[in-house]
């Protein structure tokens, strides 16, 4: 025993030292600063800013006390054009007023529950070590406030919302938003920083539905949302509200997704995130297409604008983006940069060896005698058929379109004016920029395949459903505006 004491003495004494180490290495890494927080210097007052705009950094060199004065407000609001909805909100917008702290901060918090309001709520922040995440010391009734701190420990993007029974329905009503802990030193300079935060809403009435809206809690627990939408509505940051930066400049989002349930893939069409930090944390990733961003989770994106244009932000589960609202953009103006993206150089016709060029429109689809007169009535069940099959994926239920992509159909100046019904845009299609109720657009919309018959009945549903003025449209019509231009 001795001898073998003897001989193996240097590796047990190895042994030992390698066990303390990892020791102290394993109790290294599961501290949080708390041992030793930084000194408390002044005191500031937190700037908040509604989406899709983000505060400035802190101006001190020291940890301070920053005291966040955040107000509780429930009041009716836009959801989509025509839509309402009875938000619940921090801040009295949706999402929350953006909180910027420092890691290392003492953050002073008071809640305030407007005195108007119907409920209780609180705040349950993501980035408070501590009961609740400070829910526990802010439960309070209509016409209360509450106050409490906690020190900023760990840096990152974090999601705030409120945690009051039952849980779903508050976030689900607008109840959410984003609180940066930043380093002491600030994140790197960018030319600019946005804060854009998805989420959806289950409603009585499906999407599109005019009117008032109010929760449908067995909607929300099938997990089938009416709405998916950035930052509060649809077409929130879109058209004449898009994020607007130049060519060269590069920009930082700060993404949020406030559920409550379903995980967003973010994707920015025309655009290759440079990094991301990964669910907001320190640890960052180059060169990304798509992120996932999990309920009550978030991201962080950086790139630089290299040409004009206008850039999508959408879910890339890509029926939430065309048809339930989830997109917002950023346009990109400037000098155009051809080293980079020409754009359309030519357009040639294609022919491969046996085939024939398609002449959409040229053929009469149905004798005279078959194309019959219709009432209005039949031409309404008939057209709203057809629109649900051709024209919905585009121009959306109620023809409200998609903003700075398709153009509504619901009361458009543009359809209205055209002495041809609309019947040239269907058998023609339409290409180049158009403007559409005073908001511009440019795209593509194809000829279409469609009898006189079935053109005719699409046109009076569209004219009549969609408020551009009323009318019966008849096959013969649509046949002698073909026969006249084609």
């Amino acid at each position: 025993m001795n001898k073998l004491t003897s001989t193996y003495k240097p590796i047990l004494f190895l042994g030992a030292m390698a066990l303390i180490l990892m020791a102290s290495c394993n109790s290294h890494s599961d501290k949080k600063g708390s041992d030793v927080l930084p000194l408390i210097k002044g005191e500031v007052v937190a700037e908040l800013t509604a989406a899709p705009f983000v505060p400035p950094p802190i101006d001190a060199k020291s940890n301070t006390k920053v005291v966040v004065e955040l107000e509780i407000i429930e009041q009716v609001m836009r959801l989509a054009d025509g839509v309402e909805y009875n938000f619940w909100t921090f801040g009295g917008v949706v999402p929350g007023k953006f909180i910027r702290v420092r890691q290392g901060d003492l953050v002073e918090f008071h809640l305030h529950n407007h005195p108007d309001n119907m409920f209780p709520h609180n705040i349950d922040l993501h980035a408070v070590t501590g009961p609740g995440g400070g829910a526990e010391a802010t439960l309070i009734a209509p016409g209360k406030s509450a106050q409490f701190s906690f020190r900023a420990l760990n840096e990152g993007l974090y999601v705030y919302h409120c945690a009051t029974a039952p849980v779903g329905m508050h976030v689900a009503n607008g109840m959410y938003g984003l609180i940066l802990v930043e380093p002491l030193e600030g994140m790197p300079p960018v030319d600019h920083e946005f804060y854009v935060m998805q989420s959806e809403f289950y409603t009585t009435g499906k999407f599109g539905e005019r009117g008032l809206q109010e929760f449908d809690m067995q909607k929300a627990l099938d997990e089938r949302p009416d709405y998916v939408v950035m930052n509060g509505a649809v077409g929130a940051n879109t058209g004449e509200n898009a994020m607007i930066v130049n060519v060269g400049e590069t920009v930082r989002l700060y993404l949020g997704n406030g559920g409550p349930n379903l995980v967003s893939s973010f994707h920015a069409i025309g655009e290759i995130f440079d990094k991301v930090y990964i669910e907001g944390g320190s640890l960052y990733t180059e060169n990304v297409q798509t992120t996932l961003i999990p309920a009550g989770g978030s991201a962080i994106v950086e790139f630089k604008c290299e040409v004009p244009g206008t850039l999508h932000l959408v879910d890339h589960s890509i029926f939430r983006a065309f048809n339930k609202g989830a997109i917002a953009q950023i346009k990109v103006v400037g000098e155009e940069n051809y080293d980079v993206f020409t754009g359309l150089q030519k357009e040639t016709v294609y022919l491969p060896e046996g085939s024939a060029i398609q002449k959409v429109g040229k053929e009469r689809t149905e004798a005279v005698d078959e194309a019959p007169v219709r009432t209005l009535e039949e031409r309404m069940e008939k057209g709203r058929a057809l629109y649900t099959q051709n024209c919905l994926a585009c121009h959306m239920d109620q023809g409200r379109g998609v903003p700075g992509v398709f153009p509504p159909l619901y009361n458009s100046d543009f359809l209205q004016a055209r002495d041809d019904k609309g019947i040239g845009i269907i058998l023609e299609g339409l290409q180049g920029e158009i403007t559409v109720n005073g908001n511009t657009y440019n795209n593509i919309m194809p000829a279409m395949q469609m009898s006189d018959d079935n053109i005719a009945s699409v046109m009076t549903y569209i004219f009549n459903e969609l408020n551009n003025g009323g009318g019966l449209l008849q096959a013969s019509e649509v046949r002698e505006w073909r026969e006249k231009n084609q």
